[in-house]
């Protein structure tokens, strides 16, 4: 591993967050559930549009999951997006809002984030190989006219013309202007392409078009998203849709509209040849009756089914087990020969922080929690990290003899988590089932 990645994975740790990148090297126990996704990627190779719901209570890895897709799915070729539902910034009912955070976190393998410019400029590229293998001559004055006709002929055929005209507009004025060195309007255009409303007018003029993309057509304009992607060379585009229980803690109205948007994607998502939805969110956004389980034509077209211990991975809801000690032990050791390649005194380190001493942290820190191994791993890991980095630092410090660990304050979620046996209290504006709608 990179030692840059080794860094942000440590770093992230400390701060009790999920790292982007480099987390397959830690990645325990979940071969089965990874295995599943790994079957949903296959599908979307082969021309299936899906979409599939990571269930699980707090601390049992979902947005953890989630990330690990993404970086398997880049490593074989896709495109992704990692969107937060937000009471501030990504309201789920508005679709242009879910829009412009997707293709504003577009990334690839080389390019992070923001990479539609970059899809985009590949596309173009392939598109000149193939008609200078096909023996076109590069230096001929009506080359880029070629190009340009390529293109249209592209997007109309892998679109179906089921894309608005405003994009194709777009598409061709963003090559022209490429051509003619006017890079500055050329971004312009490609940010209000991914959804920013805060492109100048005289750059709109240019590609003769007005206003912003509206809700309503934002999955269109997706769509053609999803087949730019694919036209220059990647398998497909995969999006995380996280922390869907936020949809829970909005206003009657906007939870409502944010789970019928919901519904309209699962209805919508095989007509999108290539494309993976994955939503994660805890069993009581798809149990409740003020969640998934209110809006019935959802409910019923995602329902999870148990018997006894087992359930199905197949099933629209990928359930993921809570954390246990034999899982947080692992972990922790795999962690520690991660930061040992990288430590300045490896053999202080490797002898002080022993397995007998992880033992005992696994033991403590579930005595800590009220034996509910399944709250701790946030918890867990920022506190062995801290105690490498105690040992690294102080040449005196003995971990087995200094460590006296008392748990942390716990997040209002850590609390819910802790009483499970409490059910989140009905909001006074709870009236009844969630009724059906179209709100794009």
């Amino acid at each position: 591993m990179l030692k840059r990645d080794a860094d942000h994975i440590f770093e992230s740790l400390r701060k009790g967050l999920v790292p982007e990148r480099g987390i397959d090297a830690f990645a325990v126990g979940i071969d089965k559930e990874r295995g599943e996704l790994q079957r949903q990627l296959e599908l979307v190779t082969q021309g299936e549009g899906s979409i599939k719901f990571l269930r699980g209570g707090y601390g049992c890895g979902k947005t953890f999951m989630a990330r690990l897709a993404l970086l398997d799915a880049q490593a074989q070729g896709f495109a992704t997006s990692f969107v937060v539902v937000s009471d501030n910034d990504l309201k789920f009912h508005r679709f242009d809002d879910v829009y412009r955070k997707v293709v504003s976190e577009l990334g690839t393998a080389s390019c992070p984030r923001g990479a539609l410019g970059d899809v985009l400029d590949r596309w173009i590229g392939q598109v000149e190989e193939a008609l200078i293998d096909a023996g076109e001559d590069e230096d001929a004055p009506d080359f880029d006219e070629k190009v340009k006709k390529r293109l249209d002929d592209d997007l109309v055929q892998k679109t179906g013309g089921q894309v608005p005209q405003d994009f194709i507009r777009v598409i061709q004025t963003v090559f022209r202007l490429k051509q003619e060195g006017d890079l500055a309007e050329a971004g312009a255009l490609v940010s209000w392409l991914s959804g920013s409303g805060n492109v100048a007018a005289s750059a709109k003029k240019i590609a003769g078009i007005k206003g912003d993309i509206g809700s309503r057509d934002a999955l269109d304009y997706l769509r053609g998203v999803l087949e730019i992607v694919k036209a220059a060379g990647y398998k497909g585009l995969v999006i995380v849709i996280d922390e869907a229980e936020t949809i829970l803690r909005m206003r009657k109205d906007s939870r409502h509209k944010s789970l019928n948007g919901l519904r309209q994607i699962a209805d919508a998502a095989g007509s999108y040849p290539g494309l993976l939805w994955l939503f994660t969110g805890t069993e009581a956004f798809f149990d409740e009756r003020r969640g998934v389980a209110g809006l019935a034509p959802l409910h019923d077209r995602i329902r999870f089914s148990k018997q006894g211990k087992f359930a199905s991975l197949r099933q629209p809801q990928l359930e993921l087990r809570p954390f246990n000690a034999d899982r947080l032990r692992s972990v922790a050791l795999r962690l520690r020969e991660l930061y040992l390649d990288a430590s300045s005194d490896k053999d202080r380190v490797e002898a002080r922080v022993s397995t007998e001493f992880i033992d005992r942290l696994v033991a403590e820190v579930t005595k800590g929690f009220k034996g509910d191994v399944g709250v701790v791993p946030r918890q867990f890991l920022r506190e062995f990290v801290t105690q490498m980095d105690m040992v690294e630092q102080y040449a005196e410090y003995v971990p087995m003899k200094e460590w006296g660990f008392e748990p942390a304050s716990l997040s209002p979620a850590e609390e819910q988590a802790l009483a499970p046996g409490q059910a989140a209290p009905e909001s006074e504006d709870d009236d009844g089932e969630v009724p059906v709608e179209e709100v794009w």
